[in-house]
């Protein structure tokens, strides 16, 4: 009984540790990406899921050789981890795991990294295996079009992994769902980034909205918000420039303190940048992911107000784009 005790707490033990270990191996993944990114974009962080590392990066390359050496660069740290532990016993434990001491956790390593080599490279987009996909279509497509064909094959993998999780492994929903969303959204955003290229701000922003000044009430914004479908609200300054942006958000947040002194100028906020009516689409649209803006101002010329930018006008601008067949991108 003590025999059977000690080896399930050692079982148990080299369970744990194999999750800890294979769990650590994802930052080196992304480590990796990050190394092969140095001569693109920067990488702000890396969120760390139970299928591995996902690097979220400024802006994704849409050179395919790029691309092809990033989505490449993660299995690679896999391939490198399952040959050090292959020379280090792995072949030996894999035949047989009680010759070697500590080869059963070796073993089970080396599979891990196996499975996970073989699992990233399935053309599940955007897992690596999707994204080798795309940039070996965006040398013969546009990146719009590739990342549609791959985004399409990537939910039919979704599909496939969800029925299988329904007979096998419950887990494999939770990769379903991860693959479906991540295709979808993946797609959509390309999409916007293509019919963005095509046109300046001025073509999709507001021309009618409500502006308030910095010493205006906060009853006032209240008001204003409550008469129109503005969420937002540019703030001008005595001379007609602009001040601030007065947001939803933080307009609740203030009524919330309860302070009548508060105006309008003391919780606005004051780091909005602004855009120009020439600016393209695609350069305000990385202003407002950068700045994290739920709207930016548009000025003209004569850095006068003349619009505002926000992220339904991009989604209307892509709806007005897909229904007209002629401009779709082919």
């Amino acid at each position: 009984m003590a025999g059977l005790r000690l080896l399930r707490a050692r079982r148990f033990r080299g369970g744990i540790e194999s999750r800890h270990i294979c769990f650590a191996s994802f930052p080196l993944r992304g480590v990796t990406r990050i190394r092969a990114r140095v001569r693109c974009e920067s990488v702000p962080d890396i969120t760390l899921l139970p299928i591995g590392g996902v690097a979220r990066l400024e802006r994704m390359p849409e050179e395919p050789v790029q691309e092809l050496i990033i989505a490449v660069a993660g299995p690679l740290v896999n391939v490198v981890i399952a040959l050090g532990l292959f020379i280090a016993g792995g072949s030996q434990a894999l035949l047989n795991p009680s010759s070697v001491e500590g080869g059963g956790l070796i073993a089970q390593l080396l599979t891990i990294n196996i499975m996970l080599v073989l699992f990233n490279l399935l053309p599940a987009f955007p897992m690596d295996g999707g994204r080798v996909l795309r940039a070996l279509l965006a040398t013969r497509l546009s990146y719009a079009r590739a990342t549609q064909v791959a985004a399409t094959v990537g939910q039919g993998f979704a599909f496939v992994f969800g029925f299988i999780g329904l007979l096998w492994n419950p887990f494999l929903l939770f990769i379903a769902l991860f693959v479906y969303i991540g295709a979808s959204q993946e797609a959509a955003l390309a999409q916007m980034r293509d019919v963005s290229r095509r046109f300046p701000v001025s073509s999709a922003m507001v021309r009618e909205f409500r502006t308030l000044s910095e010493d205006a009430s906060l009853q006032e914004a209240v008001d204003a918000l409550l008469a129109t479908s503005q969420h937002d609200f540019p703030v001008v300054g005595d001379t007609g420039n602009v001040a601030g942006l007065l947001t939803r958000q933080d307009l609740i947040a203030a009524l919330r303190k309860n302070d009548p002194a508060l105006r309008v100028g003391d919780v606005m906020r004051r780091d909005i940048p602004t855009v120009t009516t020439g600016t393209r689409f695609e350069d305000a649209f990385r202003i407002m992911q950068e700045c994290n803006c739920p709207a930016v101002p548009v000025l003209d010329r004569m850095k006068r107000l003349v619009g505002l930018l926000t992220p339904e006008n991009v989604t209307e601008l892509m709806m007005v784009q897909s229904a007209m067949p002629r401009r779709r991108v082919l």
